[in-house]
């Protein structure tokens, strides 16, 4: 029966940096999921562990019936599962429109929660999933509205599912990391209308330090990782000050 990890979102940023990190890990082989055919392939030459392209849009039911039958077929030992797709965009709610805000829903919680769902059977004591959340689920966020929102969805699930699963001793860890300047989500996020909603992204961190962070918290077993010194005061901050006052706090820091 082969070891396997699982990376959604793998084709680039944050899930492709995980790729190149995965090499440490005791695992014979990754599951590459995401859309991009091409770049999911080019991965082994990133990867000292080999790595089967899963070329699949995880918004689409029946790729998820897919994946089932998979496991189905193979049943592998899948000892880390890593959710890392998502997508946010940046603007008034009302600009961004329903349908790119139902796919932003349907990617960032229903996909992460069902390939979780389907995960678990298969794996054995001791394994580890990374739900990839955010520094946006600490608080409200306006002009980043549904996708802070998902993101907290994402987290409370992670929080609860970590103490559900202790008894099978499976760790779940969500990563809650703050702007990450290299990948692909500031200039997905700032499409749009509205694209200037956020004017600057000071103090951002690199995919590098939170793919290594996030995966050393995961190790350790933590139930949440704030991979970087502002996501940490962030989550800290969030604790003890009101929701309105921090929605009013980042109104002006969002102009900076």
């Amino acid at each position: 029966m082969s070891k396997i990890a699982i990376v959604t979102g793998a084709s680039s940023g944050l899930g492709e940096e995980f790729i190149k990190n995965l090499g440490n890990e005791d695992i014979d082989e990754i599951w590459a999921i995401a859309r991009r055919r091409e770049r999911l392939e080019a991965l082994a030459n990133i990867s000292s562990v080999p790595v089967r392209p899963v070329p699949m849009d995880l918004t689409d039911k029946e790729n998820i019936s897919r994946l089932s039958e998979m496991l189905s077929d193979e049943k592998p030992e899948i000892h880390i599962l890593i959710n890392a797709a998502g997508f946010g965009k940046i603007g008034l709610t009302e600009d961004i429109g329903r349908d790119s805000l139902d796919k932003m829903i349907d990617l960032n919680c229903r996909a992460a929660v069902d390939v979780t769902l389907l995960c678990i059977p298969y794996m054995p004591k001791g394994s580890r999933i990374l739900e990839i959340c955010s520094t946006a689920a600490f608080q409200p966020f306006q002009f980043l509205n549904v996708y802070a929102a998902s993101k907290a969805f994402l987290y409370r699930f992670s929080r609860a599912l970590y103490i559900e699963l202790r008894p099978k001793k499976i760790s779940v860890t969500a990563v809650c990391p703050y702007w990450i300047r290299d990948t692909e989500f500031i200039p997905t996020a700032r499409s749009g209308r509205n694209n200037t909603a956020i004017r600057h992204f000071p103090l951002s961190s690199k995919k590098k330090s939170v793919a290594r962070i996030a995966l050393n918290d995961s190790r350790l077993r933590l139930p949440v990782s704030t991979p970087g010194i502002m996501c940490t005061l962030h989550r800290i901050a969030a604790k003890f000050i009101p929701s309105c006052l921090m929605c009013l706090i980042w109104s002006g820091l969002r102009r900076i």
